[in-house]
């Protein structure tokens, strides 16, 4: 796969990552002037753009246009990030794109959509998340929403959903040999996340409220602090691990409350709960649910600890990656295991523009033809 990034920030890198990572060449298709707000984070530029080309294109300049043009006919993937009709603008949309490979797919991924009253409105992850209807139950009860550390909407809905379109779209086309135009919605996605709990209110009326559901406190599933003001996620929903859970307690005469169904009798289990762990330090209850423990209870691990924890140290999710002086770099691993192949990290994030001349030599220009792009502002 040869996949043409137009991508900036994080949802559109991210998911490009993910294809080179698997072992696409990704093309960075980046302009010198315009902003990006991570690029001014290296370690975060040189993680989300690993093993990935760069060139710089002045896109209003009609010779840039025309080198897109060319590069679509071997870089058949375009993922693009910019607000509803910029590429239009620039000659560069998928209608103006498929005239030159009929092969092509083509991404759009944005906040809003390509349609709607908000199409054309800006957001962030927050915003996209507030809209959802997910944030309001997110929460405790008489309480505002908490702001996420990691960005679901951008990633988990963004990100993801976009790999997912286009591995669709590239099964569609070996099938058929039709490229097609893809529209990724962040709002739509996170929308699409209420999977658990949106369905009731839909065919029954049951809106989701805080802390009244299963899994967001309404029941003894959730945080504990400790003595010295650390936190646990209790799990233990199922009636096995609520006895191993009351055992680790040395409390088994919560037994008789953990299985009731009663709201007072769980508010009980709940409060009992909370109780015990604030009788012992963290590091004393990490002795008690050791590796041995079955019951869904774990540490709430700082991100330095998360890096050197054993289950994620087992499964190689830290990797070291090449730079150009020729050390390794540090860098979050894919999380994609396949039986007959190894992720691919090539190099650390590259340099703006680091590729251009070579990926233009590649598509048949010459140096003088380039020298002349550079003198004329084509290559931004």
């Amino acid at each position: 796969m040869k996949i043409l990034d137009f991508s900036t920030l994080l949802p559109g890198p991210y998911a490009t990552m993910m294809f080179a990572d698997m072992g696409a060449d990704v093309l960075k298709v980046e302009s010198s002037t315009r902003p990006d707000l991570l690029s001014g984070m290296q370690a975060t530029h040189h993680h989300l753009n690993r093993s990935k080309s760069s060139i710089t294109l002045n896109l209003k300049k009609e010779e840039s246009v025309e080198i897109v043009k060319k590069l679509v006919l071997d870089y058949d993937i375009v993922i693009e990030q910019f607000r509803p009709g910029v590429m239009k603008r620039l000659g560069l949309d998928y209608e103006s794109m498929k005239q030159v490979n009929p092969r092509l797919i083509y991404c759009s991924l944005t906040g809003f959509g390509q349609t709607g009253p908000y199409q054309n409105r800006p957001g962030h992850d927050n915003n996209y998340l507030a809209l959802s209807g997910m944030l309001d139950y997110s929460r405790r009860r008489g309480e505002k929403p908490t702001t996420m550390g990691i960005q679901i909407a951008d990633i988990a809905g963004g990100s993801m959903n976009a790999v997912i379109g286009i591995l669709a779209a590239a099964l569609h086309r070996e099938k058929t040999g039709e490229g097609q135009y893809i529209d990724i919605s962040m709002t739509d996605a996170s929308f699409a996340l209420n999977a658990m709990f949106g369905p009731d209110y839909l065919v029954n009326g049951v809106e989701p409220q805080p802390e009244e559901l299963l899994l967001n406190g309404g029941t003894f599933y959730d945080y504990y602090e400790t003595k010295d003001g650390r936190c646990f996620s209790v799990g233990s929903l199922e009636p096995q691990f609520r006895m191993l859970l009351c055992v680790a307690l040395q409390k088994p005469d919560l037994i008789r409350f953990a299985m009731s169904e009663k709201p007072a009798d769980q508010h009980r289990f709940k409060e009992e709960i909370k109780a015990s762990f604030l009788e012992k330090d963290f590091d004393e209850w990490l002795e008690v649910f050791d590796e041995g423990f079955e019951g869904c209870v774990e540490p709430v691990l700082t991100f330095a600890e998360a890096c050197e924890h054993p289950q994620l140290r087992a499964r190689g999710m830290i990797t070291e990656v090449p730079r150009p002086d020729g050390e390794g770099q540090k860098q979050i691993a894919t999380p994609l295991k396949f039986s007959s192949a190894k992720p691919v990290y090539t190099h650390v994030g590259p340099r703006l523009g680091e590729h251009t001349e070579e990926v233009l030599m590649a598509q048949g220009y010459t140096k003088e033809q380039i020298l002349e792009f550079r003198n004329n502002g084509v290559l931004s």
